[in-house]
This record gives structure tokens, sequence and C-alpha cells, in this order.
């Protein structure tokens, strides 16, 4: 009888094995499965980055603050956008300048997404939008630049270009703005303007026969102001020298005329002394050392010589 007892309860403690460890894994894989359903269901938003969630294709929310965020399994979907500026090497365009000269132009942008949401549904796409903001550089740069000759452009004395990338910043800001494509251009630069290689000979020999013709417009004109220079100085030098010329004359006539006052003065004061003098200073002027002197012996002139006194 006891035997038989403990048969059944070994056979019971068996039948109850399996289902505890039924239970046990059940558990553990339910709890599993939970974790890989969180685990999959949680993401992270970085600082460089918008988070667009959606469900069932629509946008319920765009996380854009950085930190852990969760979405509602199975149902809704996550997906990235840059939050920081992006770079896009504008297409090469052909472009004819208001001279008539057809130009190879190649820009550069730099944009970011402003507005995820508008983005999305009105490009779609980043491909689509930078697609578009290229359409938009290339129409507004062909006009801006077929006002332009092209040695205005080429140029850098004469060079708007700095202007025109602000004026073609804007105007392709306006046209998204406009249209509502939730993106913004902050920059669109110029970084090389060639010739096609078709023409390129022949505007570069006309650019050069311009600039020497120029030269010797610039050597002509060297020419004509200095010939007006050294005609200005040489009247210039003529009047000075007239002017010192006419002022020395009024300064002997007057020298002369003081003497000759003086003169009258001496001889109004001696007579005698001053025909003296005179007698002298002519002595001076007429006798040198071997000068020979024929004078009859009354002669008032050679009385002085003589030692005639009286």
């Amino acid at each position: 009888m006891t035997n038989f007892q403990n048969d059944q309860n070994v056979i019971s403690f068996k039948d109850k094995m399996p289902t505890k460890w039924f239970r046990f894994i059940m558990s553990g894989g339910i709890g599993l499965l939970l974790l890989i359903v969180a685990l999959t269901n949680i993401y992270i938003v970085h600082e460089n980055e918008y988070k667009v969630v959606r469900q069932f294709g629509e946008i319920v929310r765009i996380d854009q603050t950085p930190g852990l965020r969760f979405k509602i399994p199975f149902i809704q979907t996550v997906t990235s956008l840059p939050k920081a500026q992006i770079f896009y090497d504008v297409a090469e365009a052909e472009i004819n300048t208001k001279d008539k000269k057809r130009i190879l132009v190649n820009h550069y942008a730099i944009w970011e997404i402003t507005n995820p949401k508008e983005m999305i549904q009105n490009a779609r796409t980043l491909e689509n939008a930078e697609s578009k903001m290229d359409e938009f550089i290339f129409s507004i740069v062909r006009t801006e630049l077929g006002r332009l000759n092209y040695d205005e452009i080429i140029n850098d004395e004469k060079s708007s270009r700095g202007s025109l990338n602000d004026e073609v910043t804007a105007k392709v800001n306006e046209l998204l703005q406009q249209d509502r494509y939730g993106i913004r251009v902050v920059d669109v630069r110029m970084k090389r303007i060639d010739l096609p290689e078709e023409n390129e000979q022949s505007v570069y020999k006309r650019m050069i026969s311009e600039r020497e013709s120029k030269a010797q417009e610039y050597l002509s004109m060297g020419d004509a102001q200095k010939q007006r220079i050294i005609a200005q100085t040489d009247r210039e030098v003529k009047e000075m020298l007239a002017k010192a010329q006419a002022d020395a004359e009024r300064i002997r006539a007057s020298g002369e005329q003081e003497a000759a006052r003086i003169y009258n003065e001496t001889f109004a004061k001696d007579p005698e002394f001053y025909s003296f003098y005179r007698t002298l200073e002519s002595y001076k002027t007429t006798i040198g050392e071997d000068t020979v002197v024929i004078l009859p012996a009354n002669s008032p002139y050679a009385k002085w010589l003589l030692g005639q006194t009286r």
C-alpha cells in the first residue's frame, strides 16, 4: 500500500515538472520579446538631425531636441533628416552675357532645412529639394549675368560678383519660400567662369588686342599731358624771367637816378672837387700802363697829370 502511494507521488511530481518549465520558458520568451520590441522602438535624436515620425505614412511629429524617444511598434516609422548645413555643387551652366559671349559658370550652394514637414510634403526627398534649388539658381544666374558684359564679370576691378552672389541668394530664397519647400539657401557663390573651348582662343586674342589698344591710348594721353606740362612750364618760366628783367630794369633805373641825385648834390656842394673826381675816374678808364696820351700843355684834362692844381 505504501509503495503504491509513493509511486503516485512520483508520477504526480513528474507531471508537474513540464508545466513549471513551460511556464518559465514562456515567461522568459515573452519578456525577451518585449525587450526586443522595446529596444527596436527606442531611438536617439542627435543634435545635428531631425527625426520624422510617420504613422500609416502620415507625419505625426518631428523631434528636434536631442535625447531618447519611443515610437509605437509596428505602426510608426522613423526617418532622419540633416539639421546641419549642406554643401551642394551646382551643375555647370552655359550662359550668354549682355555682349553675346557664351560662358560656362560653376557655382556651389550652402543650404539647410528650416521646416522638415514642408520639405517632406513639397519636395519629398533631399534630392528633389536640391534639384529644385538647382533649377532656381540656374534661372536667376542666367538672368543676372545676362545683364552684364563679359569684361564686367571677369575683371576684378569692375566685378560685381560679390553683390551678384548676394542677389542670387536672396532671389532663390524668395522662390523657395513661395513654393514652401522648407529649405533656405545660406549662400550661393561662383567658383569658376570659363569660356567654351571652341571660342576661348578668339576671345583671348580679342582681349589682348583690346588691352594693347587701351595701353596705347594711355601712352598717348600721357604724352599729351607731358607736352601740356612742358608748355605750361615754359610759359611760366618766360613770365618769371620777364618779370625779373622788368624788376631789374626798374631797380637799375632807380639806382642810376639815385646816383645822379647824389652826384648833383655833391657837385652843388663842391664843384671843383666833383670835377677833380670825374677827371680821375676818366683817367682810370682811358689810361693804362702802356697808354700814350698826347695832349696840349694848356689842356684842362692834362692839368692834373702835369700837377697843375690851379
